[in-house]
């Protein structure tokens, strides 16, 4: 089961988080006034005789921005060819992964040829796409313009999703993810939220999912009006304009985005003309000039000037059309004459860098020499001095220099300049923050840390417990409103690149009430997932809405198969005094079933430290929970490393009491740890368990800091 939740709650004062004791229990600078730095970062692509050149280094490339040539501060490789741990491929940047947009007009194309594209465009996607690459899916229709169905993602089972249902409203569920990460599907969609998309349960799922479709794709076609030519005029006018607009909105996504566009066309007569008939060439020589259309001898002047608009948009922001002639995918044959058609989409795929697919039978085949071309990306950074952030583009000229011979260069030709975060559209924060999510640097301005800890339940996911803090002075510099909104995301994402469980929250916190606790500490959020089995990537995003001021982290959680695996030992949990930081918790769904919880010392519940701030050569008090311990004697023993992973010597844990959890309960060794002989600093606390009984032993540990 997924577990995916977003919510919104406007905070005026406390919110509780601790549940009621049992009864026995009961006796750094803002935004506004900082020079921001920014790294420009360019994919480039180097092929000759249509493969990718390998061996280049920086010394190899000059990058010019406008007139002056840049210092490339970074440099990387990505190549294809050479297989990627999960950990590598979840540091790869965004601006050097792939990114492709399967985009599906509907306006103009049969529904037929549609309806089979979706077929193909899965076929790209599980044999093409490698775990690094991104995909979205987007649609076109005359009534709403470009609509994005699911965000740039790495999960595969989302993508074959997105395209199975084509967001039809039907099958599509309420309470998306905000980042258009995953797609919400209904039970009428005969998928599940594991992108088993053919797979309903029954034969009569799959058919009233195909059936919808259809019914969806017919409504939104409007290929008879294309009999019109006025009408034609202007659908053009409006799908060139809405696309420059989409261009302009694609150019604020990293990396080089390649259209997969799924069209019949246009008929492109409206802008090419019709040339001279005997007619019209008699009435010009008579001086009858009046009696001539030269919109229908030499082509529209405004749909002309709207379609080079529309790619010079997509030449902007780096994207590459490749477009796909879907009436051949209808029976495998054309049925009517469509070369006008045909030649609107030559236009955009050749004006844009890409190619044009037709007469073929296999599209994840014919595509190859792409996947080919682009195996391998040189990715080059740079930092502009003194750069506006006013949304303006800035030309780019990368050149080559002691390459081989005939090699040929493939780059952005230019970058918008950041725009302050209140400036930005609602598409724009969203494909922004999903890049954050998927393959931001950890790090950034407020100092957030993270607690991520997975308990057993009665089922076969854990119960795994989020803890945000984040620093109060730094989330409040900058700021100007009197209301606070604070965004938190966090996405657990597995070694495919699967989404297997996420939450989001808003947080509205009324400054007149909360200001003062803030400035003192600082906010504490606790979220939870519920997760299966297995290795994720946690990642957590936390934002001032106003000041556009983040922090990212990433932190490795490993749910283990408790009732196969041997003891289990979970991160030590430092208490922490209650008040020292103001407490918020996820909006919990109204009748939604509340566990357990977990953070308990026998009878007394704690709130334990993200980050734990401990003073030198002062003990305090720890708590380890471990899961199938024997019955006999328990040892543990504390391990201290330095920020580099170095062991460092001092530091010392005595257990002084073991609370057996019993039934499915973990086991609580409660004790002592004190950082003897540590200077300040930043350092890792492993704690290694060993089963008196069975001799095998455990570790588990948690960063701390020595004040």
């Amino acid at each position: 089961m997924l577990h995916c939740r977003q919510s919104l709650c406007f905070a005026l004062g406390l919110l509780a988080l601790l549940p009621a004791a049992p009864a026995a229990a009961q006796q750094r600078r803002g935004f506004s006034d900082v020079t921001t730095v920014v790294v420009v970062e360019v994919p480039v692509y180097v092929t000759k005789d249509g493969e990718p050149v390998r061996g280049l280094t920086a010394a190899n490339f000059e990058v010019t921005d406008g007139r002056k040539v840049q210092k490339i501060t970074a440099f990387d490789v990505i190549d294809l060819a050479q297989p990627l741990t999960t950990q590598q491929a979840a540091q790869l940047p965004v601006a050097g992964r792939r990114h492709f947009l399967l985009l599906f007009d509907l306006a103009f194309s049969d529904p037929e040829g549609i309806f089979r594209a979706r077929e193909a465009a899965k076929k790209v996607v599980s044999e093409q796409l490698q775990p690094t690459d991104l995909a979205a899916v987007a649609l076109y229709t005359a009534s709403r313009g470009p609509n994005v169905v699911l965000g740039f993602t790495s999960d595969r089972r989302q993508i074959e999703t997105a395209i199975d249902t084509l967001g039809v409203p039907q099958l599509v569920g309420r309470g998306a993810d905000p980042l258009g990460l995953m797609v919400n599907v209904s039970p009428a969609s005969g998928a599940t939220q594991g992108g088993e998309t053919g797979s309903g349960g029954t034969g009569e799922a799959a058919s009233a999912r195909s059936e919808a479709v259809t019914e969806f794709l017919k409504a939104a076609s409007t290929a008879e009006a294309k009999s019109n030519a006025e009408a034609l005029k202007n659908q053009v006018t409006a799908f060139s304009r809405a696309f420059a607009d989409f261009g302009k909105l694609m150019g604020t996504v990293q990396g080089t985005k390649h259209v997969v566009y799924f069209s019949e066309g246009f008929d492109s007569s409206v802008l090419q003309g019709e040339g001279a008939t005997m007619e019209t060439s008699a009435a010009i020589e008579r001086g009858e000039t009046w009696d001539v259309n030269s919109d229908e001898m030499y082509g529209a002047t405004r749909q002309q000037n709207d379609v080079e608009a529309m790619l010079e948009e997509l030449r902007r922001a780096n994207c590459v059309v490749q477009a796909v002639d879907v009436a051949r995918l209808k029976s495998g044959v054309e049925e009517r004459p469509r070369a006008s058609g045909q030649d609107s989409l030559l236009n955009m795929a050749k004006s844009t860098g890409g190619e044009l697919y037709t007469n073929f039978t296999d599209l994840s085949q014919a595509m190859g020499k792409v996947f080919q071309r682009t195996s391998v990306t040189y990715l080059l950074a740079f930092q502009p001095d003194n750069l506006k952030q006013d949304g303006a583009f800035r030309k780019l000229k990368v050149r080559l220099k002691d390459a081989p011979g005939g090699a040929k260069l493939s780059y952005r030709p230019g970058y918008y300049a950041p725009k302050p975060m209140p400036q930005l559209t609602a598409l724009e924060r969203r494909f922004q923050t999903a890049a954050e999510i998927l393959g931001g640097e950890p790090g950034g301005p407020l100092g957030a840390s993270v607690l991520a800890t997975p308990f057993r339940t009665g089922g076969a996911n854990s119960y795994v417990p989020v803890l945000v803090e984040v620093n109060g002075p730094a989330l409040l510099a900058g700021q100007t409103d009197k209301a606070l909104v604070t965004e938190i995301y966090a996405y657990a994402i597995d070694g495919e690149g699967s989404i297997q469980g996420y939450f989001t929250q808003n947080l509205g916190l009324d400054l007149a009430k909360v200001e003062a606790q803030l400035k003192q500490s600082g906010l504490k959020f606790y979220g939870d997932l519920d997760l299966p089995p297995g290795e994720y990537s946690l990642r957590v995003l936390v934002r001032n809405a106003q000041t556009g001021a983040h922090s990212l982290q990433v932190v490795p959680v490993v749910v283990p198969a408790y009732d196969k695996a041997g003891p289990v030992v979970l991160p030590p949990l430092f208490p922490e005094p209650q008040g020292k930081w103001l407490l918020t918790r996820e909006t919990q769904a109204a009748g939604a079933p509340q566990p357990e919880y977990p953070f308990i010392i026998g009878q007394e519940p704690f709130i334990p430290a993200s980050k734990p701030v401990l003073a030198a050569n002062q003990g305090v008090r720890v708590a380890v929970m471990a899961y199938n311990l024997g019955n006999g004697d328990v040892r543990a023993e504390a391990g201290v490393l330095r920020a580099d992973g170095q062991p460092i010597e001092g530091g010392a844990l005595q257990l002084t009491e073991r609370q057996r959890g019993g039934g499915r309960g973990p086991d609580r060794l409660v004790g002592t740890f004190t950082p003897t002989g540590l200077p300040p600093g930043e350092y890792l606390l492993r704690v290694t368990v060993t089963d008196g009984a069975s001799g095998t032993a455990q570790s588990s540990s948690i960063p701390f800091v020595v004040g």
